[in-house]
C-alpha cells in the first residue's frame, strides 16, 4: 500500500501539520517529506477525526428498495463519517447474532465506512420478550449498543432486565424515549401549530417522562443509558439534572432537531414528518446551547431514508423520518455558531470523539498521532454547497433541506488511510 502523505493540513487544536500513513496508521506528524507518497494537499483544510454517527438507518436487509448497507455508507462517507451505528429496524429485525453478524458483514464488504450493529432489545421490537441480547454481544459483530429505536422500551420491567443485562460487559441502552400512551395517533409536536392545522398533537411529556424514568433506572442498576434523539427542552434540564448526580447517562440531538421546528408542518410536506417531531423553536434554542454546552453529548442524525411511496403521499399516511448523513456536519456547523464563529475542537468532539467512546469504538475519533488508526475528514470551511437530492449517494430523496445552500464541504475522507472520498466525491467516481 502506498504511503499518504496530507499537506498542510489545519489539525484541530495543533494548527497546520502534515500527516503521513502509512499501513492506514499514522506514522508521524509535523513537518513530514517522504519519497513515492501519494500526496494530498490539504491547505486551507481542516483535518477532523472521522466523524462517527451513533444512529444510523441503513434499511439492509428487508428494504432495500429505501436503502442498503453500500448506499448508506457511500452517503456516510460522502457527509465525512468513518463509522456508523445500524439500527435494528431491518426486516428481519436485528434480534438475533446472525442477524448482525450480516450486517456488520455488509458494510465490510462495501468498505466505506465501518459498520456497528445496533442489536434489538426485545424480540421483533415488539416489547414482549427480551433479544438475544448476550449472543449478539459475543457474536463476531461484538454488539454493545442495545436499542428498540422507532419503538421505546415502554415496560419498566423490561428496561430494568436489559439494563441489568448489558451492565455485565459493559454495554449501553439506547433509548427511543416516547411514552407510547401518550402519543396515539399523533402526527406533530402538540401546541399551537398542530392546534391551528388540526393534526393530533405529540405532547414533550411523552418523551420526557420516559427520560425521567430510565435516568431513574440507570441510577439505581448502575447501568448506562443513552438518549436518542433528544428533542425538548425539558429533557434537556432532566439529563443535566442526572449527570450532575453522577448517573450514567448520554444523550444525542439530531441535526434537523437543531435547525427545524414545527412551523414546517404547515406546508403539509411529509418530508417535514420525523419521529420525535420538529418541535418549537424554544426547545431549538435550547437543544443548541445544550450542545455546546456538553449536556448533550453528540449529534447523531437518525438517517432515515424511505422508498417514494412512503414519502410522496398525504400527511397522515406518510412514515416518519429523514436523511441526515451528507448534511450532518453543515447543520452542525450552523447551529454551533456558523463556519466563522464556530468552535472546531467542539465539532470534532461532538461529530467524532465522543460518539465513538459512547459506542466503544476504539480506532474512531481519534486525533492523528503516531499508531493511531487514519481514519479522518478533510472539510473545507469556507465553501457552500447547494442539497439537491439527485446528487445525494443515498437511495432515497426524503431529505427536507433540498434547495438549501448550506456551509462547509466535505472534501476528502479516508478510512485507515484509504481514500473513500476524494475532492468531495465517491473515490472511484474521481476516475469515471
Amino acid at each position: 500500500m502506498t504511503d499518504l502523505l496530507i499537506k498542510s493540513a489545519d489539525i484541530v487544536g495543533k494548527g497546520r501539520q502534515d500527516v503521513l500513513v502509512r499501513d492506514g496508521r499514522v506514522v508521524e506528524t509535523g513537518s513530514v517529506t517522504a519519497k513515492d507518497a501519494e500526496v494530498v494537499d490539504a491547505d486551507g483544510l481542516i483535518l477532523l477525526p472521522g466523524l462517527v454517527d451513533l444512529h444510523t438507518h441503513l434499511r439492509e436487509p428487508g428494504r432495500e428498495d429505501a436503502e442498503t448497507v453500500r448506499s448508506g455508507t457511500r452517503a456516510a462517507a460522502k457527509g465525512g463519517y468513518t463509522a456508523v451505528c445500524a439500527m435494528a429496524n431491518s426486516y428481519p429485525v436485528a434480534d438475533t447474532a446472525g442477524v448482525v453478524e450480516q450486517v456488520a458483514a455488509l458494510g465490510k464488504a462495501a468498505g466505506y465506512a465501518d459498520v456497528q450493529p445496533i442489536g434489538a432489545v426485545s424480540v421483533g421490537l415488539e416489547g414482549k420478550q427480551l433479544a438475544e441480547i448476550g449472543a449478539m454481544a459475543h457474536s463476531a459483530a461484538k454488539v454493545r449498543m442495545f436499542s428498540d429505536d422507532g419503538h421505546c422500551v415502554a415496560d419498566p420491567i423490561m428496561m430494568r432486565r436489559a439494563l441489568e443485562y448489558v451492565k455485565t460487559f459493559g454495554g449501553l441502552i439506547a433509548q427511543h424515549a416516547e411514552e407510547p400512551r401518550l402519543t396515539e395517533g399523533a402526527q406533530m409536536n402538540e401546541g399551537a401549530v398542530s392546534a391551528e392545522l388540526g393534526l393530533p398533537g405529540w405532547p414533550a411529556v411523552a418523551e420526557e417522562a420516559i427520560i425521567a424514568r430510565d435516568v431513574l433506572l440507570a441510577e439505581y442498576t448502575g447501568a448506562r443509558v443513552h438518549f436518542c434523539h433528544v428533542s425538548t427542552a425539558r429533557s434537556v434540564d432532566i439529563i443535566r439534572e442526572a449527570k450532575a448526580r453522577g448517573a450514567k447517562v448520554t444523550a444525542e440531538v439530531c441535526p434537523h432537531h437543531l435547525l427545524l421546528t414545527d412551523e414546517a408542518a404547515r406546508t403539509y410536506d411529509p418530508v417535514y414528518k420525523v419521529n420525535p417531531p420538529l418541535r418549537r423553536e424554544s426547545d431549538v434554542a435550547v437543544l443548541r446551547g445544550a450542545l455546546a454546552e456538553g449536556v448533550i453529548d453528540a449529534v447523531a442524525t437518525d438517517h432515515a431514508p424511505h422508498a417514494p411511496q412512503d414519502k410522496d403521499c398525504e400527511w397522515a399516511a406518510a412514515r416518519p423520518g429523514m436523511l441526515g448523513l451528507e448534511t450532518a456536519l453543515s447543520i452542525t456547523v450552523l447551529a454551533l455558531g456558523g463556519p466563522e464563529g464556530v468552535d472546531w475542537d467542539t465539532v470534532a468532539e461532538r461529530t467524532s470523539r465522543t460518539p465513538a467512546r459512547i459506542a466503544g469504538l476504539e480506532a474512531h475519533g481519534r486525533d492523528p498521532q503516531p499508531g493511531t488508526e487514519a481514519n479522518f475528514t478533510l472539510v473545507d470551511p469556507t465553501a457552500t454547497w447547494t442539497v439537491v437530492p439527485a446528487d445525494l449517494a443515498s437511495l432515497s430523496r426524503n431529505t427536507p433541506y433540498a434547495g438549501m445552500v448550506l456551509p462547509v464541504t466535505v472534501q476528502a475522507t479516508f478510512l485507515r488511510g484509504r481514500a473513500t472520498v476524494l475532492n468531495g466525491k465517491i473515490a472511484e467516481e474521481t476516475t469515471e
